[in-house]
Protein backbone atom coordinates (compact mmCIF):
# COMPACT_ATOMS: atom_id res chain seq x y z
CA UNK A 1 0.00 0.00 0.00
CA UNK A 2 1.34 3.50 -0.71
CA UNK A 3 0.34 6.38 1.34
CA UNK A 4 0.50 10.36 0.28
CA UNK A 5 -1.34 12.87 1.76
CA UNK A 6 -5.00 14.12 0.70
CA UNK A 7 -3.44 17.11 -0.99
CA UNK A 8 -1.55 15.79 -2.84
CA UNK A 9 -4.51 13.36 -4.57
CA UNK A 10 -7.08 15.65 -4.37
CA UNK A 11 -7.95 19.48 -5.71
CA UNK A 12 -9.97 21.81 -3.18
CA UNK A 13 -12.71 23.36 -4.74
CA UNK A 14 -14.13 26.31 -4.53
CA UNK A 15 -16.11 27.34 -1.13
CA UNK A 16 -19.80 27.40 -1.36
CA UNK A 17 -22.04 30.74 -0.59
CA UNK A 18 -25.09 29.23 -0.28
CA UNK A 19 -26.34 29.29 3.15
CA UNK A 20 -27.99 25.88 4.46
CA UNK A 21 -30.88 27.03 5.36
CA UNK A 22 -31.20 28.08 1.41
CA UNK A 23 -32.09 24.49 0.88
CA UNK A 24 -35.06 23.38 -0.60
CA UNK A 25 -37.36 19.89 0.22
CA UNK A 26 -37.60 19.66 -3.49
CA UNK A 27 -35.32 20.60 -6.64
CA UNK A 28 -33.35 19.41 -9.29
CA UNK A 29 -29.44 18.77 -7.36
CA UNK A 30 -29.26 17.55 -3.90
CA UNK A 31 -27.68 20.41 -1.44
CA UNK A 32 -25.01 18.85 1.04
CA UNK A 33 -24.82 20.65 4.16
CA UNK A 34 -22.86 19.75 7.41
CA UNK A 35 -25.89 16.90 8.25
CA UNK A 36 -24.68 13.48 8.27
CA UNK A 37 -28.01 12.87 5.97
CA UNK A 38 -28.67 14.70 2.44
CA UNK A 39 -32.42 16.18 2.56
CA UNK A 40 -31.64 19.27 0.85
CA UNK A 41 -31.91 20.34 -2.83
CA UNK A 42 -31.48 23.33 -5.40
CA UNK A 43 -32.21 24.05 -9.05
CA UNK A 44 -28.78 24.80 -9.83
CA UNK A 45 -25.71 22.58 -9.34
CA UNK A 46 -22.01 24.00 -8.36
CA UNK A 47 -19.87 20.52 -9.08
CA UNK A 48 -20.21 17.24 -11.37
CA UNK A 49 -20.44 14.01 -9.61
CA UNK A 50 -17.80 12.36 -8.36
CA UNK A 51 -16.58 14.29 -5.58
CA UNK A 52 -16.29 14.29 -1.50
CA UNK A 53 -17.64 16.54 0.32
CA UNK A 54 -17.07 16.60 4.05
CA UNK A 55 -19.28 18.67 6.67
CA UNK A 56 -16.91 21.37 8.54
CA UNK A 57 -19.09 22.38 11.53
CA UNK A 58 -20.87 20.22 14.30
CA UNK A 59 -20.17 16.40 13.90
CA UNK A 60 -18.28 14.60 11.39
CA UNK A 61 -19.83 13.88 7.90
CA UNK A 62 -18.33 12.36 4.34
CA UNK A 63 -20.65 12.16 1.27
CA UNK A 64 -19.61 10.85 -1.90
CA UNK A 65 -21.38 12.57 -4.68
CA UNK A 66 -23.00 9.88 -7.91
CA UNK A 67 -24.59 13.35 -9.46
CA UNK A 68 -24.38 16.93 -9.86
CA UNK A 69 -24.95 18.69 -6.72
CA UNK A 70 -24.08 21.68 -4.60
CA UNK A 71 -22.82 22.68 -0.97
CA UNK A 72 -23.53 24.74 1.83
CA UNK A 73 -20.74 27.39 3.12
CA UNK A 74 -20.35 24.97 6.17
CA UNK A 75 -18.97 21.96 3.29
CA UNK A 76 -15.33 21.76 1.84
CA UNK A 77 -15.32 19.70 -1.62
CA UNK A 78 -12.45 17.68 -2.78
CA UNK A 79 -11.81 16.07 -6.62
CA UNK A 80 -9.04 13.91 -7.22
CA UNK A 81 -6.28 15.52 -9.58
CA UNK A 82 -5.98 14.80 -12.76
CA UNK A 83 -3.28 13.24 -13.08
CA UNK A 84 -3.74 10.98 -9.78
CA UNK A 85 -4.30 7.88 -9.94
CA UNK A 86 -6.91 7.57 -7.27
CA UNK A 87 -10.41 6.81 -6.80
CA UNK A 88 -13.04 9.03 -5.27
CA UNK A 89 -14.97 6.57 -4.12
CA UNK A 90 -12.33 4.54 -2.37
CA UNK A 91 -11.14 7.33 -0.06
CA UNK A 92 -15.19 7.94 0.84
CA UNK A 93 -14.87 4.62 1.92
CA UNK A 94 -11.94 4.78 3.85
CA UNK A 95 -13.26 7.78 5.96
CA UNK A 96 -16.48 5.40 6.31
CA UNK A 97 -14.25 2.86 7.78
CA UNK A 98 -12.40 5.33 9.74
CA UNK A 99 -14.37 7.94 10.71
CA UNK A 100 -12.08 8.84 13.94
CA UNK A 101 -9.89 9.97 11.50
CA UNK A 102 -11.82 12.98 10.67
CA UNK A 103 -13.45 13.30 14.22
CA UNK A 104 -9.79 13.79 15.93
CA UNK A 105 -10.02 17.27 13.75
CA UNK A 106 -12.81 19.04 14.91
CA UNK A 107 -11.91 21.48 17.47
CA UNK A 108 -12.61 24.11 19.29
CA UNK A 109 -14.83 25.50 22.01
CA UNK A 110 -18.52 25.52 21.69
CA UNK A 111 -19.64 23.91 17.93
CA UNK A 112 -16.14 22.32 16.71
CA UNK A 113 -15.28 22.71 13.56
CA UNK A 114 -12.74 21.13 11.23
CA UNK A 115 -9.93 23.26 8.86
CA UNK A 116 -9.08 22.55 5.57
CA UNK A 117 -5.11 22.22 6.87
CA UNK A 118 -6.40 19.28 9.05
CA UNK A 119 -7.98 17.61 6.17
CA UNK A 120 -4.78 18.34 3.61
CA UNK A 121 -2.54 16.23 5.45
CA UNK A 122 -4.10 13.64 6.14
CA UNK A 123 -2.28 10.14 4.90
CA UNK A 124 -4.20 8.21 2.61
CA UNK A 125 -3.17 4.54 2.12
CA UNK A 126 -4.14 3.20 -1.24
CA UNK A 127 -2.97 0.50 -3.73
CA UNK A 128 -1.37 1.87 -6.14
CA UNK A 129 -2.98 -0.52 -8.59
CA UNK A 130 -6.30 1.33 -9.65
CA UNK A 131 -8.45 -1.67 -10.40
CA UNK A 132 -7.65 -2.56 -6.49
CA UNK A 133 -8.92 0.77 -5.83
CA UNK A 134 -12.65 -0.49 -7.66
CA UNK A 135 -12.59 -3.14 -6.41
CA UNK A 136 -11.85 -2.16 -2.75
CA UNK A 137 -14.90 0.49 -3.46
CA UNK A 138 -17.27 -2.65 -4.98
CA UNK A 139 -16.86 -4.46 -2.24
CA UNK A 140 -17.58 -2.18 0.98
CA UNK A 141 -20.08 -0.19 -0.91
CA UNK A 142 -21.68 -3.77 -1.92
CA UNK A 143 -21.74 -4.98 1.91
CA UNK A 144 -22.81 -1.26 3.02
CA UNK A 145 -25.72 -1.33 0.53
CA UNK A 146 -26.74 -4.57 2.34
CA UNK A 147 -26.43 -2.64 5.47
CA UNK A 148 -29.11 0.03 4.51
CA UNK A 149 -31.00 -2.31 3.28
CA UNK A 150 -31.46 -4.27 6.44
CA UNK A 151 -32.20 -1.19 8.00
CA UNK A 152 -34.92 -0.48 5.69
CA UNK A 153 -36.86 -3.69 6.63
CA UNK A 154 -36.38 -3.00 10.34
CA UNK A 155 -38.13 0.41 9.65
CA UNK A 156 -40.75 -1.31 7.18
CA UNK A 157 -41.72 -3.81 9.88
CA UNK A 158 -42.22 -0.70 12.46
CA UNK A 159 -44.30 1.26 10.10
CA UNK A 160 -46.37 -1.76 9.70
CA UNK A 161 -47.05 -2.28 13.28
CA UNK A 162 -47.60 0.89 13.51
CA UNK A 163 -50.39 0.77 10.45
CA UNK A 164 -51.81 -2.37 12.39
CA UNK A 165 -52.54 -0.34 15.65
CA UNK A 166 -53.55 2.57 13.85
CA UNK A 167 -56.35 0.41 12.09
CA UNK A 168 -57.74 -1.49 15.45
CA UNK A 169 -57.47 1.13 17.78
CA UNK A 170 -57.06 4.69 16.05
CA UNK A 171 -54.67 7.07 17.55
CA UNK A 172 -54.65 6.57 21.53
CA UNK A 173 -53.43 10.06 22.09
CA UNK A 174 -57.06 11.82 20.54
CA UNK A 175 -58.89 8.33 20.83
CA UNK A 176 -61.08 9.19 17.55
CA UNK A 177 -62.58 5.72 18.43
CA UNK A 178 -64.10 6.51 21.77
CA UNK A 179 -62.55 4.00 23.77
CA UNK A 180 -63.44 3.73 27.78
CA UNK A 181 -60.10 5.19 29.04
CA UNK A 182 -58.55 4.20 32.97
CA UNK A 183 -55.22 6.75 34.49
CA UNK A 184 -52.08 4.21 33.89
CA UNK A 185 -52.05 3.70 37.56
CA UNK A 186 -55.37 2.10 38.07
CA UNK A 187 -54.28 -1.06 36.22
CA UNK A 188 -50.22 -1.16 36.35
CA UNK A 189 -47.75 -0.18 39.26
CA UNK A 190 -45.57 2.73 38.43
CA UNK A 191 -41.97 3.10 39.92
CA UNK A 192 -39.24 4.70 39.78
CA UNK A 193 -35.54 3.11 39.09
CA UNK A 194 -32.61 4.35 41.87
CA UNK A 195 -29.37 4.82 42.09
CA UNK A 196 -28.57 6.92 45.59
CA UNK A 197 -24.62 6.73 45.70
CA UNK A 198 -22.85 10.66 45.33
CA UNK A 199 -20.56 10.90 43.01
CA UNK A 200 -22.66 8.78 40.70
CA UNK A 201 -19.08 7.47 38.57
CA UNK A 202 -17.67 6.00 41.91
CA UNK A 203 -16.54 2.75 40.60
CA UNK A 204 -16.58 0.78 43.75
CA UNK A 205 -20.40 0.09 42.89
CA UNK A 206 -20.02 -0.97 39.48
CA UNK A 207 -17.99 -3.95 37.13
CA UNK A 208 -19.87 -6.53 38.98
CA UNK A 209 -22.71 -9.10 37.47
CA UNK A 210 -25.62 -7.39 37.35
CA UNK A 211 -26.73 -5.62 34.44
CA UNK A 212 -27.78 -1.60 35.18
CA UNK A 213 -29.28 0.20 32.39
CA UNK A 214 -29.10 3.31 30.84
CA UNK A 215 -31.57 5.69 29.18
CA UNK A 216 -29.30 5.30 26.39
CA UNK A 217 -29.46 1.79 26.09
CA UNK A 218 -33.68 1.93 26.06
CA UNK A 219 -33.48 4.46 23.01
CA UNK A 220 -31.05 1.62 21.60
CA UNK A 221 -33.47 -1.39 22.29
CA UNK A 222 -35.92 -0.71 19.47
CA UNK A 223 -38.89 -1.57 21.63
CA UNK A 224 -36.84 -5.22 23.45
CA UNK A 225 -34.31 -4.61 25.98
CA UNK A 226 -31.53 -7.36 26.04
CA UNK A 227 -28.65 -5.31 25.72
CA UNK A 228 -26.68 -2.93 28.35
CA UNK A 229 -23.75 -1.04 28.59
CA UNK A 230 -23.05 -1.30 32.60
CA UNK A 231 -23.13 -3.57 35.61
CA UNK A 232 -23.57 -3.55 39.46
CA UNK A 233 -21.74 -5.69 41.98
CA UNK A 234 -23.72 -6.70 44.87
CA UNK A 235 -22.29 -3.56 46.64
CA UNK A 236 -24.20 -1.64 43.78
CA UNK A 237 -27.61 -3.50 43.87
CA UNK A 238 -28.07 -2.57 47.81
CA UNK A 239 -28.56 1.38 46.50
CA UNK A 240 -30.08 0.24 43.02
CA UNK A 241 -33.77 -0.80 41.85
CA UNK A 242 -34.74 -3.53 40.22
CA UNK A 243 -36.71 -4.33 37.01
CA UNK A 244 -38.03 -7.71 36.58
CA UNK A 245 -38.67 -9.76 32.84
CA UNK A 246 -41.64 -7.72 31.90
CA UNK A 247 -41.72 -4.57 32.97
CA UNK A 248 -42.13 -1.46 30.56
CA UNK A 249 -39.22 0.55 30.90
CA UNK A 250 -39.59 4.19 30.22
CA UNK A 251 -36.51 6.82 29.93
CA UNK A 252 -37.33 10.36 31.61
CA UNK A 253 -35.23 13.01 31.38
CA UNK A 254 -32.83 14.29 28.69
CA UNK A 255 -32.95 13.85 24.83
CA UNK A 256 -34.60 10.16 25.40
CA UNK A 257 -37.84 11.33 27.29
CA UNK A 258 -40.32 8.89 26.82
CA UNK A 259 -38.47 6.30 24.89
CA UNK A 260 -39.48 3.18 26.05
CA UNK A 261 -38.57 -0.84 25.82
CA UNK A 262 -39.77 -4.26 27.61
CA UNK A 263 -37.61 -5.89 29.47
CA UNK A 264 -36.39 -9.15 28.09
CA UNK A 265 -33.77 -9.45 31.23
CA UNK A 266 -33.94 -8.46 34.54
CA UNK A 267 -31.97 -5.08 35.29
CA UNK A 268 -31.24 -2.80 37.71
CA UNK A 269 -32.05 0.96 36.56
CA UNK A 270 -31.19 4.47 37.90
CA UNK A 271 -33.64 7.04 38.96
CA UNK A 272 -33.63 8.30 35.31
CA UNK A 273 -35.98 5.26 34.54
CA UNK A 274 -39.41 4.77 35.42
CA UNK A 275 -40.34 0.53 35.29
CA UNK A 276 -44.47 0.04 34.48
CA UNK A 277 -45.69 -3.57 35.31
CA UNK A 278 -49.14 -4.51 34.48
CA UNK A 279 -51.20 -5.86 37.59
CA UNK A 280 -54.74 -7.27 35.46
CA UNK A 281 -55.34 -9.57 32.94
CA UNK A 282 -52.09 -11.33 30.94
CA UNK A 283 -49.64 -9.65 31.96
CA UNK A 284 -47.33 -10.31 28.65
CA UNK A 285 -50.08 -9.15 26.52
CA UNK A 286 -50.83 -5.83 29.00
CA UNK A 287 -47.07 -5.29 28.59
CA UNK A 288 -46.87 -5.38 24.67
CA UNK A 289 -50.36 -3.20 24.35
CA UNK A 290 -48.87 -0.56 26.70
CA UNK A 291 -45.58 -0.26 25.72
CA UNK A 292 -46.59 0.38 22.04
CA UNK A 293 -49.66 2.85 22.82
CA UNK A 294 -46.97 4.47 24.74
CA UNK A 295 -44.91 5.16 21.87
CA UNK A 296 -47.65 7.73 20.70
CA UNK A 297 -47.15 9.72 23.90
CA UNK A 298 -43.91 10.53 23.51
CA UNK A 299 -44.36 13.70 22.06
CA UNK A 300 -46.64 14.78 24.37
CA UNK A 301 -44.70 13.63 27.22
CA UNK A 302 -41.62 15.43 25.40
CA UNK A 303 -43.53 18.59 25.51
CA UNK A 304 -44.88 18.01 28.84
CA UNK A 305 -41.24 18.30 30.59
CA UNK A 306 -40.18 21.92 31.83
CA UNK A 307 -37.56 23.85 29.46
CA UNK A 308 -34.00 23.39 31.07
CA UNK A 309 -30.63 22.19 30.24
CA UNK A 310 -31.75 19.02 31.66
CA UNK A 311 -35.66 18.58 30.57
CA UNK A 312 -37.62 15.98 32.52
CA UNK A 313 -40.92 14.11 33.76
CA UNK A 314 -42.15 11.99 36.92
CA UNK A 315 -44.07 9.31 37.89
CA UNK A 316 -46.70 11.91 38.59
CA UNK A 317 -46.97 12.61 34.72
CA UNK A 318 -47.56 9.21 34.22
CA UNK A 319 -49.94 8.62 36.40
CA UNK A 320 -52.75 9.75 35.59
CA UNK A 321 -52.24 9.44 31.52
CA UNK A 322 -55.08 8.27 30.17
CA UNK A 323 -54.78 4.69 28.45
CA UNK A 324 -57.14 3.71 25.92
CA UNK A 325 -58.83 0.02 27.07
CA UNK A 326 -60.19 -1.86 24.07
CA UNK A 327 -61.70 -5.26 24.30
CA UNK A 328 -59.32 -7.59 25.75
CA UNK A 329 -59.82 -9.98 22.72
CA UNK A 330 -58.34 -6.94 20.73
CA UNK A 331 -55.29 -6.60 22.62
CA UNK A 332 -54.63 -10.28 22.71
CA UNK A 333 -54.74 -10.06 18.91
CA UNK A 334 -52.54 -7.24 18.86
CA UNK A 335 -50.14 -8.65 21.19
CA UNK A 336 -49.53 -11.86 18.69
CA UNK A 337 -49.02 -10.01 15.82
CA UNK A 338 -46.23 -7.60 17.65
CA UNK A 339 -44.50 -11.00 18.81
CA UNK A 340 -44.99 -12.50 15.37
CA UNK A 341 -43.41 -9.43 13.90
CA UNK A 342 -40.83 -8.79 16.43
CA UNK A 343 -39.78 -12.31 15.67
CA UNK A 344 -38.92 -11.03 12.09
CA UNK A 345 -37.21 -8.38 13.54
CA UNK A 346 -34.88 -10.36 15.81
CA UNK A 347 -33.66 -12.25 12.70
CA UNK A 348 -33.23 -9.18 10.74
CA UNK A 349 -31.14 -7.26 13.45
CA UNK A 350 -28.99 -10.46 13.49
CA UNK A 351 -28.52 -9.95 9.70
CA UNK A 352 -27.45 -6.31 10.42
CA UNK A 353 -25.03 -6.76 13.40
CA UNK A 354 -23.72 -9.83 10.70
CA UNK A 355 -23.07 -7.12 7.97
CA UNK A 356 -22.00 -4.30 10.19
CA UNK A 357 -19.27 -6.49 11.51
CA UNK A 358 -18.47 -7.90 8.83
CA UNK A 359 -18.01 -3.88 6.94
CA UNK A 360 -15.60 -3.86 9.46
CA UNK A 361 -13.37 -6.48 9.44
CA UNK A 362 -13.14 -5.53 5.79
CA UNK A 363 -12.45 -2.42 5.89
CA UNK A 364 -9.76 -2.41 8.35
CA UNK A 365 -8.12 -5.53 6.01
CA UNK A 366 -8.16 -3.47 2.88
CA UNK A 367 -6.84 -0.25 4.09
CA UNK A 368 -3.52 -2.66 5.67
CA UNK A 369 -3.51 -4.37 2.31
CA UNK A 370 -4.31 -7.59 3.94
CA UNK A 371 -7.03 -8.54 1.26
CA UNK A 372 -6.24 -10.62 -1.80
CA UNK A 373 -7.75 -8.75 -4.37
CA UNK A 374 -7.81 -10.90 -6.94
CA UNK A 375 -10.51 -13.07 -5.36
CA UNK A 376 -12.64 -10.05 -5.93
CA UNK A 377 -14.84 -9.10 -9.32
CA UNK A 378 -13.97 -6.00 -10.77
CA UNK A 379 -17.58 -3.93 -11.02
CA UNK A 380 -19.12 -3.56 -14.40
CA UNK A 381 -18.75 -0.25 -15.67
CA UNK A 382 -22.09 1.63 -16.69
CA UNK A 383 -21.63 1.74 -20.16
CA UNK A 384 -21.32 -1.90 -20.75
CA UNK A 385 -24.02 -2.49 -17.87
CA UNK A 386 -26.54 -3.16 -20.96
CA UNK A 387 -24.69 -6.13 -21.43
CA UNK A 388 -26.08 -9.46 -20.90
CA UNK A 389 -23.49 -11.18 -18.22
CA UNK A 390 -21.64 -14.02 -18.93
CA UNK A 391 -23.46 -17.36 -17.46
CA UNK A 392 -20.35 -18.25 -15.02
CA UNK A 393 -20.42 -17.60 -11.06
CA UNK A 394 -17.78 -15.08 -9.05
CA UNK A 395 -15.24 -15.75 -7.66
CA UNK A 396 -16.71 -14.08 -3.98
CA UNK A 397 -20.32 -13.97 -4.52
CA UNK A 398 -21.81 -11.40 -1.57
CA UNK A 399 -25.05 -12.21 -0.12
CA UNK A 400 -27.88 -11.20 -2.28
CA UNK A 401 -30.64 -12.96 -0.62
CA UNK A 402 -33.74 -10.63 1.06
CA UNK A 403 -34.02 -13.91 3.58
CA UNK A 404 -32.23 -13.57 6.62
CA UNK A 405 -32.08 -16.87 7.18
CA UNK A 406 -29.72 -16.98 4.28
CA UNK A 407 -26.98 -14.98 6.13
CA UNK A 408 -23.95 -16.13 8.05
CA UNK A 409 -23.80 -16.32 11.60
CA UNK A 410 -21.25 -14.23 13.53
CA UNK A 411 -19.79 -17.18 15.22
CA UNK A 412 -18.43 -19.14 11.73
CA UNK A 413 -19.39 -17.34 8.85
CA UNK A 414 -17.70 -14.29 9.25
CA UNK A 415 -14.65 -16.28 9.43
CA UNK A 416 -15.49 -17.98 6.49
CA UNK A 417 -16.79 -14.98 4.74
CA UNK A 418 -13.42 -12.88 5.53
CA UNK A 419 -11.13 -15.83 5.33
CA UNK A 420 -11.80 -15.86 1.47
CA UNK A 421 -10.37 -12.75 1.12
CA UNK A 422 -7.04 -12.84 2.95
CA UNK A 423 -3.72 -12.94 1.39
CA UNK A 424 -2.26 -16.46 1.89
Amino acid sequence: MKQNKLSNLFDFLPKSKVKAGDGLDEGKYPLYTSSEKQSKYLDNFQHERGCLVFGTGGKASVHFTTSRFATSTDCITIRPKPKAKIKADYVFQFFKGNMQVLENGFKGAGLKHISKAYLSDILIPYPEEYRDQKRIAHLLSKVEGLIALRKQHLQQLDDLLKSVFLEMFGDPVRNEKKWATEPLEKFTTIERGRFSPRPRNDPKFYSGAYPFIQTGDISRSNGRLREYTQTLNELGIKVSKKFDVGTIVIAIVGATIGETAILQIPTYAPDSVIGITPRTGDKETESVFIEFLLRFWKPVLRARAPEAARANINIETLRPLPVIRPLEDDRKQFAAIVEKVEGLKSRYQKSLSDLETLYGALSQKAFKGELDLSRVPLPIEPDASHRKPAETEPDIALPESENPSHFFSPAKSHTSNLSCFEKR
